[in-house]
């Protein structure tokens, strides 16, 4: 589900979504008014949209993907820690502006793929498996990776962040060579 939500749909063109100054979102593929949660919705199941305000015709995509965000951490999904946030608020402005969009890009799709490979692996194993401590392990590793980008980064934290990524290789491979009982 989140790796369909990182791909991009090549061969089916993105739905046209209006806005209008009423604040209502139009959908012009089914012809009906949406919400911020069909939107949502639609980012889960991997089909891409754009956003148009209806008036100016000014895309206003990353406005609306925002907004989402916001509601998903209203309702209380919490997916972004406070230290991450604050983080990332300190990025703009700074020369870390343009690599950061990039950074994070790329690391969530790593993250996606990496999370596909190993629920397809634990899957193999028929193990008892919790995605919710993964999903703590990724976050964790995020954000000593987010770390990283501080202008004085503190002396171990490189070498402690290669020492987990061979740690995890290791366990991944290790999950890998067992075999279902």
């Amino acid at each position: 589900m989140a790796e369909a939500a990182l791909q991009t749909t090549q061969s089916t063109p993105p739905v046209v979504i209006k806005k209008y100054a009423n604040r209502r979102l139009y959908n012009t593929e089914s012809s009906s008014y949406v919400t911020l949660e069909d939107l949502a919705k639609m980012v889960r199941d991997g089909r891409e949209f754009v956003v148009y305000d209806a008036k100016s015709a000014e895309d206003i995509t990353r406005s609306v993907l925002t907004q989402i965000i916001v509601e998903e951490e209203a309702k209380g999904g919490q997916l972004l820690p406070e230290s991450f946030l604050r983080s990332l608020i300190g990025f703009y402005g700074g020369s870390m502006q343009t690599i950061v969009p990039k950074y994070l890009e790329a690391t969530m799709q790593g993250f996606a793929r990496q999370h596909e490979e190993m629920r397809r692996n634990m899957a193999s194993a028929l193990k008892p498996f919790s995605f919710e401590e993964v999903g703590r392990q990724n976050l964790a590793m995020m954000e000593r990776a987010m770390s990283l980008f501080s202008p004085f980064p503190r002396p171990n934290e490189l070498e402690q962040l290669r020492a987990e990524n061979e740690r995890l290789k290791a366990e991944v491979a290790a999950l890998k060579d067992r075999k279902p009982g």
